[in-house]
């Protein structure tokens, strides 16, 4: 067995140029494959970790919009205080919160900005962080009373979002209205947190005008009671209330682990895609080693002649072109993994410079790199059985007259 992989070797080694332009097809696929793969895997580390901070036990009300988050494409499509109000008496509900969430212009330093607006009530602060963890890096939260404060996401005072970052005590032009900055949230990641600014129910009411609208509602489950059997009863009793048919309600009510799995199932098959369109240069990697395996065998008539008359059995001679092009195939898959491990890393850290940090991180695990190589070799191996097989069938008199 180690004579013919140094046989393989050899022959390969001989042929540099060849080698190498055979591989390319090779470690071109599983490059991709690698980079998306552990790209993917990052990505979705990153979603369940997102969902346990959550936790299982929350429930999200929606409407159901083609526009933005959290906004109705129409007024009879928005949820209301009714809504709330109606959530909040159902058994099985230990609190019930409802968010305005709007697009809105911010001027500073009369400099434009667009972001989304998000009005809380400030008693309610403490429990929309159960929902997201929301630290404060400088100053405070909204407080009681604080109907003109505003409390800015970490982009805001620490990126280059503005020509000149916001402070402490600054005041912002939100909607035409002076809002005094009381708090900076630490950065939590992703753009729509890092960007959106937070004031008071009051305050958005009067210068959004949502009306009654919500843009959605954030429920948390008693310990006791399933949050399955909670979100059913409410969109039961919210049906019923908004006098809507089965099947054709204007919101959509979600538990965590039922958002989560929507990630997942639409993750996956998005992942699975890209792969596969990845696959297609490993299918034209093994074809080009299929062809210069026929190639080889060309060239190695006599040799193979010559072996055959000293007495090398067919099964020798398939072996020794079965390891040549498993050994193309795994010297590629060698390539290919490194390459897309440094593809991952590059686009990590160029998320991370752009100020995603942490939304989407390269997962490299030994089973991706050792399923790769085993891959890959078993791509080339495939890829050279018809070769090799032309190869045993020759009859050592014909191989060694053949010119």
């Amino acid at each position: 067995m180690k004579d013919y992989f140094f046989l393989a070797f050899n022959n390969l080694k001989r042929r540099k140029l060849r080698s190498w332009l055979t591989m390319i097809g090779i470690f071109i696929g599983i490059a991709a494959v690698v980079a998306l793969i552990s790209l993917g895997q990052g990505m979705q580390n990153y979603i369940n970790e997102e969902f346990e901070k959550l936790g299982k036990d929350k429930i999200i009300i929606q409407s159901k919009s083609f526009g933005s988050p959290n906004q109705a494409t129409s007024s009879s499509l928005a949820l209301t205080e009714n809504d709330l109000g109606l959530v909040r008496n159902i058994n099985g509900v230990e609190w019930a919160i409802g968010m305005i969430s709007k697009l809105g212009q911010i001027e500073f330093k009369k400099e434009l900005q667009i972001a989304y607006i998000i009005g809380i009530e400030p008693e309610d602060i403490e429990l929309m962080s159960e929902i997201q963890s929301f630290e404060i890096k400088d100053g405070r939260w909204i407080e009681p009373g604080d109907k003109y404060k505003v409390v800015i996401g970490y982009d805001h005072g620490y990126s280059d979002l503005w020509k000149r970052e916001v402070e402490m005590g600054d005041t912002l032009l939100i909607e035409n209205q002076e809002f005094k900055v009381i708090g900076i949230v630490e950065k939590i990641g992703n753009q729509y947190d890092d960007t959106s600014i937070y004031i008071s129910k009051e305050a958005a009411r009067e210068i959004l005008s949502p009306g009654n609208e919500l843009g959605s509602i954030l429920v948390k489950a008693e310990e006791n009671y399933s949050p399955e059997k909670v979100a059913e009863t409410i969109e039961r009793k919210l049906r019923n209330f908004r006098d809507e048919k089965e099947g054709q309600e204007t919101f959509k009510v979600q538990t965590s682990e039922q958002l989560l799995q929507s990630f997942q199932n639409i993750f996956g098959v998005v992942q699975a895609v890209l792969v596969g369109i990845a696959a297609i240069s490993l299918i034209v990697g093994g074809i080009g080693i299929m062809n210069t395996m026929y190639t080889s065998v060309i060239e190695r008539t006599k040799e193979i002649g010559t072996m055959k008359a000293v007495g090398a059995k067919n099964s020798d001679i398939l072996q020794i072109f079965l390891f040549e092009s498993g050994l193309l195939g795994l010297v590629g898959g060698a390539i290919g993994v490194v390459i897309g491990i440094g593809l991952a890393k590059a686009v990590e850290y160029s998320l991370s410079s752009g100020g995603f940090e942490g939304l989407l991180q390269a997962s490299i695990s030994a089973y991706l790199i050792l399923g790769s190589l085993a891959f890959s070799f078993i791509i080339g191996t495939l890829s050279g059985i018809l070769p090799a097989m032309q190869a045993s069938k020759l009859k050592p008199a014909d191989a060694l007259r053949y010119e």
